[in-house]
């Protein structure tokens, strides 16, 4: 279970440079339920079929100093339902421990959210998206982690954009590259890692309207900060992360706090 708190009071452009609203205040709570099942059956090159499933709900406002016809948030509800079955390999050990593992996902994303076209921010985006990962930790020590998420985010198209693209029969968010990354240690034997963590999103193509490219139109952001990870117990794992933002364009800029709780069944 994720519990995330968003906040940015800046708003880029294709420049990274400032909106000219006034005054805008973001903020975001969200919950990801996520159910993973991992079964024991190898099925393509010792990996072990499995399912994630994540459940998400978002409460977005979005406020100003001054009324006007400004970009405008669509509130709470359900985002958009995501399935990814997925391969996992069992660890490559070493002579102290595990040495790396490793999982590759082909999560796909629904447009199940709450959805309105005359508003900018809406917990879903009323189009399906492919993106698949892989991911990884290597065990420098058996103290020392190094682990990293990779995806490839396609997107098919809006067939009722909001208000922002006027009269516009469809649109389709470019294709871009993400990816979170974290380094970690554990300072107390099976109870506490520290370490830091962080996130980069790159557009790679330029968003479509009714098939032409928009120029000038692809998004990006880094974020990155501290994180912990406390082992209540073998199967119960609270982790706490914060992220700060830099180098946003065509988005927010802001800072995201994450709790996430985890409990092995």
């Amino acid at each position: 279970q994720y519990l995330q708190y968003y906040t940015a009071g800046d708003l880029k452009d294709a420049e990274g440079d400032d909106l000219p609203l006034p005054g805008p205040d973001l903020e975001g709570w969200i919950s990801l339920s996520q159910f993973i099942y991992q079964s024991d059956r190898k099925v393509l090159m010792g990996g072990k079929w499995g399912l994630d499933v994540i459940i998400p709900y978002a409460s977005i406002d979005l406020d100003y100093d001054t009324a006007g016809p400004f970009p405008q948030a669509n509130g709470g509800g359900f985002g958009d339902l995501l399935v990814g079955p997925f391969l996992q390999w069992d660890p490559i050990m070493g002579a102290s421990g595990p040495r790396f593992m490793q999982r590759l996902e082909l999560q796909m994303i629904f447009p199940t959210g709450k959805y309105d076209s005359d508003k900018e921010i809406n917990p879903g985006s009323n189009f399906f998206s492919f993106n698949p990962y892989w991911a990884g930790t290597f065990f420098i020590t058996p103290d020392w982690t190094v682990s990293s998420r990779v995806h490839y985010l396609w997107n098919a198209e809006n067939d009722d954009p909001n208000r922002a693209y006027g009269d516009a029969d469809d649109t389709q968010a470019g294709q871009a590259f993400h990816l979170n990354f974290a380094s970690a240690y554990e300072v107390i034997p099976r109870s506490l890692r520290v370490g830091i963590n962080g996130y980069y999103f790159k557009q790679i193509s330029e968003t479509e309207v009714d098939g032409d490219k928009v120029s000038g139109s692809k998004e990006q952001v880094l974020g990155i900060g501290p994180g912990l990870l406390w082992h209540i117990s073998p199967d119960n794992h609270l982790f706490f992360n914060a992220y700060w933002e830099t180098a946003a364009e065509n988005r927010p800029e802001g800072t995201r706090l994450n709790l996430r709780y985890v409990h092995h069944f």
